[in-house]
């Protein structure tokens, strides 16, 4: 009787559906692993009834994400990996620390407590968020032009406009608010014990991200490496925020492979 298949969990960010995971999961389900993609708490079953009923996602905030996916794992037949991109990215290295994973994945991953960079380029895409503090239990919605500024900016405007038509939904402002308070927060819900015995975590950024710059991800490789566990960092060159999405997620994708693979959490294994 063949091994059961390793889970591998995919955790959306803000702005995006699960839905943007789908050859992802067609991937890895190809390569012998057991892949889902789980939304967040409210969110719809696909970024049209999502989009129909976005007061489902007000007032959401990092721990209550966090926690519905600690639940959603422990039903599983077994540990998984977690891959998460942006905010999914925070929650998956959150979900490693805990224990409640064997490996991970972050890429562009939103910064953890802890974290000092703020890059202008950062300030400049959260900032008329940040700047309406009475909008933090509400949920805040891209345009095509913001999307295209702050998402997609490293691919044509004709691929970004897909992608936006495609995947976009309404997100909660409230974890933008958590990050803004976080270095100030004793108990942030942004935090991450970087000293809990954890599994492989590999890092990824890319070089033209404007939401989730190079060097807030370095920050957060330079806070990883106090784990003796296993940490690893890639930089893509001229990959943007929808790296995930657009036309190169398949380099994404072969290269969580081969971090998995290298360290023995490969379906073989």
């Amino acid at each position: 009787m063949p091994a059961p298949k390793t889970p591998i969990v995919f955790i959306h960010g803000l702005w995006m559906h699960s839905d943007s995971w789908t050859p992802w999961l067609e991937y890895f389900d190809r390569a012998g692993f057991a892949p889902i993609a789980p939304g967040w708490p409210g969110d719809g079953r696909d970024p049209a009834a999502t989009r129909a009923n976005a007061e489902a996602l007000n007032n959401r905030g990092i721990a209550e994400v966090t926690e519905h996916y600690t639940k959603y794992i422990a039903d599983l037949p077994a540990p998984p990996i977690v891959v998460g991109h942006s905010f999914g990215g925070l929650i998956a290295q959150q979900l490693l620390a805990a224990g409640s994973a064997i490996g991970g994945i972050a890429i562009a991953p939103a910064q953890c407590r802890g974290v000092y960079v703020l890059p202008p380029v950062q300030l400049r895409s959260v900032g008329r968020i940040l700047a309406k503090p009475w909008s933090s239990r509400k949920t805040w919605s891209h345009t095509a032009d913001s999307y295209h500024r702050v998402f997609g900016n490293a691919i044509s405007r004709a691929e970004s406009d897909q992608l936006f038509r495609q995947y976009a939904i309404p997100a909660p402002a409230k974890p933008l608010f958590q990050l803004a308070l976080a270095n100030v927060s004793p108990k942030s819900e942004a935090a991450v014990d970087v000293h809990a015995v954890r599994g492989p975590l590999l890092l990824i950024a890319g070089a033209e991200d404007r939401a989730t710059p190079p060097a807030v991800v370095r920050a957060q490789y330079r806070l990883q490496q106090r784990n003796p566990g296993v940490t690893e960092l890639k930089v893509l060159d001229g990959r943007g925020h929808s790296m995930v999405a657009d036309h190169c997620w398949h380099n994404l994708a072969d290269l969580s492979l081969d971090f998995l693979s290298s360290h023995k959490l490969g379906p073989e294994e």
